[in-house]
C-alpha cells in the first residue's frame, strides 16, 4: 500500500520537480540538483496503519519540503559567496566537537564504570543520602492480569496473596497459560504508578492506600487484576540502595569526569609533543 502511495506520488511530483539528472537506483523517487530522494526514505516518515489519504498527505508534504530545501540551500550556495568559507569552518569545527565529545562519553562510561567499585558506591550512598529522596511511591510484590473467563479464579485468588514457594509456583504455571500479564517483583522495587497504569483504578491518595491494602483484586468487563504488596517505600522517604544504584553510579562518573577528562587530554598532549606529532613552528616556542 505504501508503496504505491508513493509511486503515484512520484507520478504527480515528478514534472513539478524536474530533476536535472534520472538515477538508475530502482528505490530514487526525486532527484534535485544532484541529490536524491528514495523510496524507503519517504516511507521511513509515513506511519503505518493510518488511512490511505492520510499517508499521501503525509508523504506528498514530506517530499515537496524535501525538494525546497534542496532548491533552497543551492541558491544560498550559489549566493553566499565569501561567507560560504566560514560556514563551512564552523561545520567542521561542529564536526570535530561532535566527534570528539561521543568519543569522551564512551570513554568515560567504559572506563570509570569498571574503575567504580561496590564500596564506591555504599560509601556515596551513605554520605548523600538525602540527595535520594523519593518522588514516587515505591513497592515489592506480584501483579497479575487475567481475562474474566479463564479458569480457575478461585485458586488464583488463594495463590496471589501468598509468597511461600508452592504458591508462586503454582501462579507461574498458571500465567503460561492464562494471563495477560504476570510480573513477578518481589525481589525489586518498582514504582507503584507503573502497576497503577495497567489497573483499571483511581487513586486520589497512594500513601494512605499502600498503608491500607495488600492484597488487591479488581475486576472489568474483560479481565481480573490480581496485585500483592509484600513491601512499599512512600514517597518523601529515601531510597533503598539497591533501588538508587543506577543513580548513584552515574553520580560518581560526573563528579570524577572532569578530573578524568582533563587528565587524559594533558596525556595526549605530552605524548604528542614527546613522539614530535606536534611541530612548534614559531621560534619562541610553547614551554612544554
Amino acid at each position: 500500500m505504501r508503496n504505491t502511495i508513493i509511486l503515484t506520488l512520484l507520478v504527480s511530483l515528478i514534472s513539478a520537480c524536474r530533476p536535472s539528472v534520472t538515477p538508475d537506483n530502482d528505490d530514487a523517487l526525486v532527484s534535485v540538483h544532484g541529490y536524491t530522494l528514495t523510496k524507503s526514505e519517504v516511507e521511513m516518515v509515513v506511519p503505518k496503519n493510518i488511512s490511505s489519504s492520510d499517508s499521501m498527505l503525509i508523504a506528498e508534504s514530506y517530499i515537496k519540503k524535501w525538494v525546497k530545501d534542496i532548491l533552497t540551500y543551492e541558491v544560498a550556495r550559489r549566493n553566499i559567496g565569501k561567507d560560504e568559507e566560514d560556514i563551512n569552518r564552523l561545520v567542521e569545527e561542529y564536526r570535530r566537537s561532535l566527534l570528539r565529545h561521543r568519543y569522551q562519553e564512551h570513554m568515560v562510561r567504559s572506563r570509570l564504570s569498571a574503575e567504580i567499585r561496590e564500596n564506591d558506591k555504599t560509601a556515596f550512598y551513605e554520605e548523600n543520602q538525602q540527595r535520594f529522596i523519593l518522588d514516587k511511591n515505591l513497592i515489592k510484590g506480584l501483579f497479575l492480569k487475567v481475562p474474566v473467563d479463564a479458569p480457575g479464579l478461585n485458586d488464583v485468588r488463594k495463590w496471589y496473596k501468598s509468597e511461600t514457594p508452592e504458591a508462586l509456583e503454582n501462579i507461574e504455571k498458571y500465567s503460561i497459560q492464562n494471563a495477560s500479564i504476570y510480573d513477578y517483583f518481589y525481589d525489586r522495587w518498582v514504582d507503584f504508578d507503573e502497576i497503577l497504569d495497567k489497573m483499571p483504578i483511581h487513586i486520589s491518595n497512594k500513601g494512605q492506600y499502600l498503608k491500607s491494602n495488600q492484597s488487591v483484586e479488581i475486576a472489568d468487563s474483560i479481565y481480573c487484576y490480581f496485585l500483592n504488596i509484600s513491601e512499599y517505600i512512600l514517597t518523601g522517604n529515601i531510597a533503598p540502595y539497591e533501588y538508587a544504584g543506577l543513580q548513584i553510579q552515574d553520580m560518581i562518573i560526573n563528579k570524577r569526569k572532569v578530573d578524568f577528562l582533563k587528565d587524559f587530554e594533558e596525556g595526549l598532549y605530552r605524548d604528542a609533543v614527546r613522539n614530535g606529532d606536534v611541530v612548534f613552528l614559531h621560534e619562541s616556542k610553547i614551554k612544554q
